[in-house]
């Protein structure tokens, strides 16, 4: 590969990586050609871009990056793929699917400004609420309280407008 070839990488992989919020690598080397066009369909499927690169065009990379990806560098070891994604679960709720096969398995996350070294770590990442799955259970519980009153008073106007009702017919 010659050197402009690898700085237009590096250059797709950090450009790639600013515009996702999270990036999973993943170790894609028992795979066969079938299995990953497979995986690449089921990632275009759930809104996740899907990059197999070189670990070192991928170290080159994140050391460019404003932020210090330094605890993913161990994990640069043998083929890597990276999911990039907008929702933090999404890929890691795919490998889990795809866990009973074997393969892909995961090496290390970058997720909510945190990272997950190891494929240990892919039941936390799946318990890893997305940010609209937070705001909504925030809402529930806000709204909960409200629609005790409401229902409170509804239930207290309608047996405060019988027993008038009952009065009146007497």
């Amino acid at each position: 590969m010659r050197k402009e070839d690898k700085v237009l990488a590096v250059e797709r992989i950090v450009s790639t990586a600013q515009e996702y919020a999270h990036f999973y690598l993943v170790s894609v080397e028992a795979m066969g050609a079938e299995a990953t066009s497979k995986l690449r369909r089921t990632c275009f499927a759930k809104g996740i871009k899907l990059l197999v690169v070189k670990n070192t065009l991928l170290h080159k990379a994140l050391e460019s990056m404003e932020a210090d990806y330094s605890p993913l560098y161990d994990s640069l070891k043998g083929s890597t793929a990276i999911m990039f994604c907008n929702t933090g679960n999404v890929p890691a709720k795919l490998l889990k699917d795809l866990e009973k096969d074997g393969v892909p398995s995961l090496k290390a996350a970058y997720v909510e400004e945190g990272f997950y070294v190891g494929a240990d770590q892919l039941d936390t990442l799946c318990a890893i609420k997305s940010k609209d799955e937070v705001i909504a259970d925030i809402v529930a519980l806000l709204q909960s309280p409200a629609k005790n009153v409401v229902s409170a008073l509804q239930s207290g106007g309608n047996t405060l407008h019988g027993v008038l009702q009952t009065l009146a017919e007497r």
